[in-house]
């Protein structure tokens, strides 16, 4: 019998797997800001230069979404997946052997091509594992691996003490590589290639000339930007309002991360009982705005700006789960969802890169209120876009299912 499909429907054992490579990826980005006081100090890296450690996942995500997601749909998503965990695993233990700069940084590229591979190949093999009837829950599922991955990173730091940073990178490294052959039985089965080869430049055209990978992209960009501006400096924002020390404030901010995941289970609950996407999204951004207020504003207590903290990020959590559950449907045809998932990771990184930068720019200039509202303006332009997609996905139900879903690549 295979390992990904059975006559019963959806193999829980093998999605847990898929959705724990995504966990053990989203160490390598956790990893970083845990390790970086130690890397600092052994590399004589300023500051400057030690920020690009933290962006260099992003940087690379906001140029090569769409790539990674053409490479899912031609040589297909196991090889995908694998391949990103292995490289990520190599990039780990090469950078650990760096003395300087730019080897680390090179390594941490090399390692972000690895993690998007992983981030957009993991929710296709799920789509291919489960039925259709249970796509929210495994998508709400895999929606956990950031902030469970980022909160197990903060629950291994202590490791640093005994292992310092080259040996926390030899550790993720080995994980990474160990966690590829523990998956390679789970995903046996998938079909190695799904669009010819002749046909990638077409997939590129047919992806971007569709509406919804950028209604999708936009929206994640819209999320990322917001979240981040105000999850990046929550540790600091944290220790300064509740006068504890910096540790604190990050085991603090951890812990908020980590409720995310909630929002994230939360979502699928919604989406099995036949909430809309739009409702889903406009509650996510909703409480965003409202909550970044309360964070930001300076005029609630430490206690209230941390409840306020824990609110926001458990209701952002709705968010991502609801765009990669729609992007299936939203993909120009059934060959480019690997595509469509691509666009959409690369709309979340170029939020990410965006997000904390505007935010810290606004936070020097003017002060941290003002901060607040370009989360309510991200929020309100992300709500505009999600009335968009519903009409779009209103439009895609009423059509006949030969024009939502055009020829396959290789027949156009």
């Amino acid at each position: 019998m295979d390992a990904l499909h059975t006559r019963n429907g959806a193999r829980w054992p093998s999605i847990l797997l898929i959705v724990g490579a995504g966990v053990v990826s989203a160490c390598q980005v956790g990893k970083v800001p845990a390790a970086l006081a130690d890397i600092q100090a052994h590399l004589a890296l300023d500051l400057g230069t030690a920020s690009w450690l933290l962006s260099a996942f992003a940087v690379v995500g906001a140029f090569t979404g769409i790539t990674i997601g053409v490479a899912v749909d031609h040589v297909g998503a196991r090889f995908m997946a694998l391949g990103g965990l292995l490289l990520q695993g190599g990039g780990s233990a090469i950078g650990a052997l760096a003395n300087d700069a730019p080897l680390l940084l090179a390594m941490r590229a090399v390692e972000g091509v690895g993690f998007l591979a992983v981030s957009v190949a993991a929710p296709t093999l799920i789509i291919a594992v489960a039925r259709s009837s249970d796509h929210s829950r495994a998508m709400a599922m895999w929606g956990t691996f950031m902030p469970i991955g980022m909160s197990a990173v903060l629950v291994a730091a202590p490791l640093l003490d005994a292992l310092g940073w080259r040996g926390f990178w030899l550790v993720n490294a080995a994980l990474l590589i160990g966690y590829a052959a523990l998956l390679v039985p789970a995903t046996r089965g998938i079909p190695a290639r799904m669009v010819p080869v002749r046909s990638i430049a077409r997939v590129v055209r047919l992806t971007l000339s569709a509406s919804g990978p950028w209604l999708l992209a936009g929206l994640f960009a819209f999320f990322a930007a917001a979240y981040f501006a105000v999850f990046a400096f929550l540790p600091a924002i944290l220790s300064e309002r509740l006068s504890v020390d910096t540790w604190m404030g990050s085991l603090l901010a951890g812990v908020a991360v980590s409720v995310n995941a909630l929002g994230n289970l939360a979502c699928g609950a919604l989406l099995s009982r036949g909430v809309a996407h739009r409702t889903i999204l406009l509650l996510g951004f909703g409480a965003m705005a409202i909550c970044s207020i309360g964070v930001l504003s300076g005029a609630l207590s430490g206690a209230l700006v941390y409840t306020a903290s824990i609110v926001f990020s458990a209701l952002a959590g709705l968010i991502p789960v609801a765009l990669i559950h729609s992007a299936p449907r939203m993909a120009p045809c059934p060959e480019l969802i690997g595509a469509t998932i691509g666009f959409l990771m690369q709309g979340n990184n170029v939020g990410l890169v965006f997000g904390p930068a505007a935010a810290g720019a606004l936070a020097v200039a003017h002060g941290w209120p003002t901060v607040s509202l370009l989360v309510v303006s991200l929020a309100a332009a992300a709500s505009l876009l999600a009335i968009s997609l519903h009409l779009q996905q209103c439009k895609a139900r009423t059509r006949p299912s030969s024009v939502r879903h055009p020829a396959p690549v290789d027949e156009l």
